[in-house]
């Protein structure tokens, strides 16, 4: 019996020291990386902002993809292709960061299609106009660079080194956005409208992308002290409307905020509070497109199981002793068919 307690309150003091160790990485500012050891609520908060992170990535490849064979020319097609292909690769990233938590992609992906984990929602709004491409970019993007900027100083290595790629090619898809919204706005009357209608419909839903207010922020004093976060959420918002409104006037568009004016005091833009009752109502699932961005999700889930089931036979087999290319193949070939029938290799 004394054993046992002995041996309690030695796991007991260890993990106090464990405990006191990670506390003084984080004070100095340095790195958790995947193998130290770190409180398990760390962990499931690094897993739920990775994941939500890397969700909000493929998702959010669908309202601009959806103009990608209705861009007007050639190059704006190149462009915006680049841009969908570019918001793949951060999705992956994200998700190999989120791995080394111990999660796997699998394991991410059923549980964005059960509906346990959410994504960004500015992605569950439509995309109407061609305008909407610019207005993301400019609006969304510029959005996504305030909050994730500060996350290359993120406590835990692998999501911060993940964010610096991540961030300057969202720094070029804002210029990209802004550039094609400055020619739309140097165009027809029907074009400048066409983005002024772009602009009103999106600017309270991308102010919603920082989460809720402080005071309404359950996770935001947690991540704060754990240096996963650098910012609250108010004062990421506060940022973004002040690198904005400037950019808007040189744009020549108005934003729909009555209460926007510059305070002299503060040095800071005053501005109206979005509708939060809505962005309540679209993390829940009540948005406008919600269930079609899920459903999109998940069938295109169901229709990659042949590549992921060939790819794994591939690598079963590649694994065998003695074996060459064309033994392999050979050996996987019934697994190597897509639901047509034709024959691919990984």
């Amino acid at each position: 019996m004394s054993t046992s307690t002995d041996e309690r309150a030695d796991e007991a003091r260890l993990e106090q020291l464990l405990e006191e160790q990670f506390e003084a990485v984080v004070a100095r500012h340095e790195r958790i990386e995947p193998r130290d050891w770190m409180p398990e609520g760390y962990r499931r908060t690094l897993v739920r902002q990775i994941a939500q992170h890397a969700h909000s990535e493929i998702i959010g490849m669908q309202p601009e993809g959806r103009w990608l064979t209705r861009a007007p020319s050639l190059r704006r097609k190149a462009v915006l292709l680049a841009k969908v292909q570019d918001e793949a690769g951060h999705g992956l990233y994200l998700y190999s960061a989120c791995e080394t938590l111990g999660v796997s992609r699998a394991e991410l992906t059923e549980m964005l299609i059960d509906g346990r984990q959410k994504y960004s929602s500015i992605f569950n709004y439509p995309t109407l106009s061609y305008a909407d491409v610019g207005t993301i970019g400019w609006l969304v993007d510029g959005a996504a660079i305030c909050n994730q900027v500060p996350l290359c100083r993120t406590s835990y290595g692998p999501y911060g080194r993940a964010m610096i790629r991540v961030c300057k090619e969202e720094s070029f898809h804002q210029r990209q956005g802004y550039e094609l919204l400055m020619t739309m706005m140097a165009g027809t009357d029907e074009q400048r409208a066409m983005v002024q209608e772009s602009v009103d419909r999106f600017w309270w839903p991308a102010l919603m992308m920082f989460g809720p207010p402080d005071d309404a922020s359950p996770n935001t004093a947690r991540s704060l002290a754990w240096g996963i976060k650098r910012n609250t959420n108010d004062e990421l918002r506060q940022k973004f409307v002040d690198m904005t409104v400037p950019q808007a006037e040189r744009l020549g568009v108005t934003l729909p905020d009555p209460d926007l004016r510059w305070d002299e005091e503060r040095g800071a833009h005053d501005f109206g509070q979005p509708d939060w009752d809505e962005l309540t109502r679209v993390i829940s699932g009540a948005g406008p497109c919600n269930a079609e961005r899920i459903a999109h999700r998940r069938r295109a889930h169901e229709d990659g199981a042949w590549v992921r089931e060939a790819a794994s036979a591939f690598a079963r087999a590649t694994k065998e002793p003695g074996r060459d290319r064309a033994q392999v193949e050979q050996a996987s070939g019934s697994s190597l068919r897509d639901p047509e029938g034709r024959v691919e290799t990984p």
